[in-house]
């Protein structure tokens, strides 16, 4: 299961993300998101879990508690949004 990890403090890192995670089970990424220019955090980032259930428990335990000075959210991640690109704006031309 994908989660999404909100209200993150800019210090996290991806391997304190991780370890927080693996007190409720097996854990196969953790992502921080970064701005591309800067390389700074965004304040958000994503933990991958392989089993359902060590997930959820991840989520009901962890979500609204504090983790280095920050209440996080933390819920089932949303499929990404698709974009309609290109110049056009998604107009027909």
């Amino acid at each position: 299961m994908n989660i999404f990890v909100g209200n993150l403090s800019y210090q996290v890192t991806e391997e304190d993300l991780r370890r927080a995670f693996e007190a409720h089970g097996e854990v196969s990424s953790a992502a921080v998101i970064k701005d591309k220019m800067t390389g700074t955090s965004k304040g958000f980032g994503f933990v991958e879990m392989p089993d359902k259930a060590q997930a959820e428990a991840a989520i009901n335990t962890l979500n609204l508690q504090e983790f280095r000075g920050r209440a996080i959210t933390v819920n089932e991640a949303r499929p990404k949004a698709e974009r309609s690109g290109g110049a056009g704006r998604g107009r027909t031309w």
